[in-house]
Formats: C-alpha cells, structure tokens, sequence
C-alpha cells in the first residue's frame, strides 16, 4: 500500500511528475550549492514555491501549537541572538591582532619600537577563540531545544490527524485519494517539522548578523559600508534577469521529466503486452522524443544556473576592489587601521550570506505555511454525527431488521435509494441482487451506518440504528467481503483482527470450519507466517478463505456476505458454500449476490433495481414471476449462440 500511495503523490493522473514538488526539490538541489563572496544558492533558490490561500491565518494557528512551547520557543530565541552576537564581535577582534602584527612589524623594519608583541596577540586570538566557541555551543544548544520542539509539534499534529481520520465519514474518503490522505500525515508534517528546526532560529540568525554585521561595518567605516552596500542592488538585478529566463525552463524539465518517469513506468508495467504488440520500436521513438524535449530544457535550464556563480563572483570581486582601494586610501590618511580593513573584508563576505538565506527562507515560509495549511483544512473537515448522549444499550441480539422508507443519495440532489423498505426477521437468509450501481452495496453501508440516511429509518431489533453507538452497531456485524484485506503480519495476527483475545483453539476451529487450516499448516512457519505486499505464495482464494475465518472466529449475530466465494476455485467454492450455510445458522444474514446460482437457497431474494426493491421473494417463486429476477438468473445461463 505505501508504494502506490507514494506514487499517487509524485505523479498525476498522467503519470507525470508533480512539477511543484519536484520544482522543490531542484530549488532544494540549488541552494545547496556554494556561492560567491556576495551570494549564496542558485537561481531555483529564489525561485517562488508552493502558495497558501491564508497565510497570516495560517501561520497563526501553526504558531497556536508553539503555545505550551513559549518558554522553550524564547529561550531560544535568546541564545540564537546571543551566539550570533557573539560570531559578529569575532572579525572585529581578530583585526585588532592584525593591527597588532603590522605595527610589530613596521616597529621591526623602522627601530622605533620592540617589535612584533606576540603576548597581546596570542590574548586576542585566545579571546576570539573563546568567542567562537561560545557561539558554536549556544547555538548547538538552541539546535537542540527546537528540534525538541519541533518533534513535539510533529508528533501532536500526525496524533491529531490520526484521531481525525478515525472521526471523518467515510463519505470524505470516497471522494479523496487515499495518497492525497497519506500526503498530509507525511509529505505536509514532515514540511512543517523541518521548518520549526531549522528555520525558525535560522530567521531569528539571520535577522540578528543582518543589524550585527550593518553596525560593525559602520562602525568601522561608513564610506567602504556605502561602497559594498550599492553591489548588492547590482547582483539582486543579475539574479533576477537570469532568473526570468531559468525558472520557465527548470519547470518545463520538470514537465518533460515526468513525461518520460511516465513514460517508462507504463512500458515497464505493460512489457507483456508491449511484447505482445510488438511495439518496441514504438516505444523507443516515443522515449527518444520524450527524452529529447528534457535534454533541451534540462541543457538550457542547467547552463543558466551554471552561469550564475560566476557572475556572482565578478560582481562580488568587483565590490572587494573597491572595498579594497578605499580601504587603503582611508588607511593611507589614518581614518582606519590595516586591522579595520581586514575585519571589514570578513563583514562583507559574511554581509550577503544571511541576506540569501532570508530570502531562500521566505519561500520556504511559504511553502510550510501551503503544507500547514493543507494540514489544518483537514484537520477542519466535517465528521461524523456525534453519537447520542444516552444510547441503546442492546445486551441480548435477535436480529430482526428493517428498513423504513430509506431515501438516501450520495450526493443530496441525486438519490439512489428511494422509500426502499422491507422487514427481515431473526435469522433469514437475505440476497440482495441487482444489476451494477442498483444499490447493493449501498444497503449495507447504511446498515452499518457508514452512511446516514437522508430520510426513513433503519431499525435493528425495533432500535434505530442512530441510537445505538456506532461501535456497539458494528459489533453485531461480521463482514466477508469481495476484496480481501490482509495487514502486514502473521496469519495467526489477520485471523485474530476481531478478535483479539481468541484463544489458539478457537482460531484453529475457525479455521477448520473456512476449510483454510490444511493450506495454512503446508505453508512456512504455517500460522506465524508473516503476510505482505510480497507475499506471492497465497493466492487470492486463500486470502479469501483467511478473511473468512476472521468472520468465524468473530462470532456475530448478524452476517454480510459480498459474494464471498468469487475469487476461490470450484471445488473450494462448494466447500465454503457448506461452511457458509453452518455460519449463518440460526443468524440474521444479507448476501450480497453477484452470481445467482449461489444463492437458490436463500429465505428472501431483494431485487433491487434503481434503489427501489423491484421484486421479491424466494428463488423459485421469483422464477415463476418470469420477471426482472427471470431475465437475469437466464442471463447468466444462457448458452451463446454460435453463428
């Protein structure tokens, strides 16, 4: 299951990469690349991301769960600032030993002093040492508190999104993808968790070097701190004129990327019958063009970023030169030391960095309040009706059902069912037959109340349904249906799924009664052999006959059977048939019926036509009506005619 439903999310209905996140990802790629001394990252970093419809509105419900976390959250923020602070006083320092050398050194060349004081300068490199220590631990130690933090937050926002999932209806999940579901408790928290540790003291980083570095270089020149600060405007023009000519085509690389992921996944899946068709040559000429359209983007996408760091590197060169000659001129009229011109070097290469990282965080701001959001309209989603606040309390089950002038309808303006009622007593044997979309399926979810009516009334044991707790309602039922589903562990493990605290003997009884226990004993480790998507040695039928004994070993009063046998053999089928008929004794029973000739035996035949029973009866009074029950058990049995 979790390999389709990842696929869901890299892939559209076309088989193509999601350009968005893949879009993500490349900016991720970039911006992990060095940069020149006046930027850092490549163009994709500046790149927009995914956009939310509510920011701020967003953004104030994610900062909600910092709420029991706002000691941590400013504990923080204070040591971020601190240890920034502290790496902002280090070049400033660590120039004061290069003054110190270059007046030793002049005192030396001149005789007019005693030379090169290693003393003062072993202290100031001593004190920047410590300096840049502190820093490296205080933030080491914010690090630690947010990603305590943001796991906290991680953990209650997939707890809540697993509670509610439990408490939607399953009306929601018909109409969404399943990997659409599994996207948000994954892809979207994990969007969210890496932002809240790692972002959020980066800002407060960033903000903080951004002012320090300003003020230092102020301090020490402000004619050099104008020269470096009108490079910028120059570089942000070049990565906004490279960028306008690489973001069109990085996005059609993504585009063409996943055409030809597509592509290669339908020939892979489909190799048999590419085979068979003897559509190799086909194929390969539509890779070829697929794959030639991505060489001309990914070539044009890829010399654009390429260019961009050298660029970057001649602007950012350009501004060290002239940082340089004023330097030099300013020192020349002692306005400044050769230590200042050092230290204000080092400000200007560290200058630009946090400006990038800003900018490359704001879009990830973005894209985590697009995730968050995502998040939090699901976690906003319609549940279920909320239970009755005094239910029924059923101690002992007869089984008697009815329904009551049902009307229901998936959508409220286009109704399925239509003032469907019928009785049936404790016991009988019921089949619901129809042609496909009839409303077979449908009755049993309203019965196990999946669904809620729109009007009328389903009564168990003369109780509505929707006065008794939805758990207490289930209980009653044992379901076998069409599909099997078996979760990843033992055969022992599935079989015990209802019922947990089943004894061996009983799992063995039931197992004998599905007519399952002598395939189970013949395979591997026999009842602790581990089920999974892997397993290639069970067949579909013994699947079924798994699922079937989950149903024995339940034990419940009431049965709902969809055409439980279709997936075994003959001689398999006849054996259920007989373990079947022992199950629904003395039980209250529908049996959804695809295949007529398994259910002649049946007290009570539904025909449903349109959501309105159209006929009913037993099989051979159905037969005599020769109507629509007639014409289709004949259909089934016609013989074909042969021109």
């Amino acid at each position: 299951m979790s390999t389709s439903n990842n696929k869901n999310q890299t892939s559209n209905s076309n088989g193509n990469t999601d350009p968005k996140k893949a879009q993500s990802s490349q900016s991720t790629r970039q911006s992990s690349h060095g940069g020149g001394p006046f930027g850092r990252g490549g163009p994709m970093a500046m790149m927009k991301g995914d956009k939310p419809r509510d920011f701020k509105g967003t953004m104030k419900k994610l900062i909600a769960y910092l709420g029991p976390h706002k000691l941590a959250t400013m504990i923080v923020i204070i040591l971020s600032m601190v240890s920034t602070v502290f790496s902002i006083f280090g070049p400033k320092i660590l120039g004061q030993a290069t003054t110190k050398l270059f007046e030793g050194v002049m005192q030396q060349i001149t005789g007019s002093g005693i030379g090169i004081d290693f003393t003062a300068i072993g202290r100031i490199l001593l004190t920047v040492l410590g300096l840049y220590i502190l820093s490296a631990v205080l933030s080491y130690i914010q690090g630690w508190i947010m990603v305590a933090v943001s796991v906290d937050i991680t953990y209650n926002l997939r707890r809540n999104i697993a509670e509610k999932i439990n408490r939607m209806p399953l009306k929601y999940f018909d109409g969404t993808n399943h990997g659409e579901v599994l996207s948000r408790i994954t892809n979207d928290v994990d969007t969210v968790n890496q932002t809240l540790s790692q972002s959020l003291s980066q800002i407060i980083s960033s903000i903080t070097m951004v002012v320090g570095i300003l003020v230092m270089m102020f301090t020490i020149s402000w004619q050099m701190t104008l020269i470096s600060l009108l490079v910028i405007p120059l570089s942000l023009v070049i990565v906004q004129f490279i960028v306008k000519r690489s973001q069109g085509y990085f996005r059609q690389q993504q585009d063409y990327l996943g055409n030809v992921n597509g592509h290669i996944e339908e020939m892979f899946s489909g190799h048999v019958e590419v085979k068979a068709f003897n559509a190799e040559k086909r194929s390969i000429e539509t890779f070829g063009g697929l794959n030639t359209k991505l060489y001309d983007t990914a070539w044009k996408s890829q010399f654009l970023s390429g260019i961009m760091m050298p660029m970057m590197n001649f602007v950012g060169n350009l501004g060290y030169v002239a940082v340089v000659v004023a330097g030099g001129y300013l020192a020349i009229r002692n306005l400044i030391t050769i230590g200042d011109i050092q230290a204000f070097i080092q400000y200007v290469r560290s200058f630009t960095q946090p400006i990038t990282q800003l900018a490359n965080i704001s879009n990830v701001l973005q894209q985590t309040a697009a995730a968050a959001e995502r998040v939090f309209e699901f976690l906003n989603e319609a549940e279920e009706v909320p239970e009755v606040e005094k239910p029924v309390d059923l101690s002992a089950i007869e089984g008697h059902v009815e329904f009551r002038n049902v009307k229901f309808g998936y959508d409220a303006e286009k109704i399925i069912i239509n003032n469907f009622s019928t009785s049936v007593k404790p016991g009988m044997r019921v089949a619901i037959v129809g042609p496909t979309g009839a409303g077979k399926t449908t009755l049993v979810k309203l019965l196990m109340r999946f669904y809620d009516v729109n009007s009328g009334t389903i009564l168990v044991d003369g109780h509505d349904i929707r006065n008794l707790r939805r758990e207490d309602l289930r209980c009653m039922f044992g379901m076998v249906l069409q599909d099997t589903w078996l979760f990843n562990g033992t055969i022992m493990e599935n079989i015990r799924y209802g019922n947990e605290s089943a004894s061996d003997e009983k799992v063995f009884a039931a197992t004998k009664a599905a007519h399952a226990d002598y395939f189970i004993r013949a395979l591997p480790n026999g009842y602790n052999m581990v089920l999974n998507e892997e397993t290639s040695n069970i067949s579909a039928g013994q699947k079924q006959l798994l699922t079937i004994a989950r149903a024995f070993l339940i034990d419940p009063a009431m049965l709902i059977l969809d055409e439980a046998t279709s997936s075994v053999d003959t001689h398999t089928e006849l054996l259920i048939q007989k373990a079947m008929r022992n199950l629904m004794q003395d039980r209250t029973s529908f049996i959804i019926a695809h295949r007529l000739s398994t259910i002649r035996d049946a007290d009570l035949i539904l025909v449903i036509n349109e959501g309105d029973i159209i006929e009913q009866g037993k099989h051979d009074e159905l037969l005599k009506k020769n109507g629509f029950y007639a014409e289709l058990y004949n259909s089934q049995f016609a013989q074909p005619q042969v021109a």
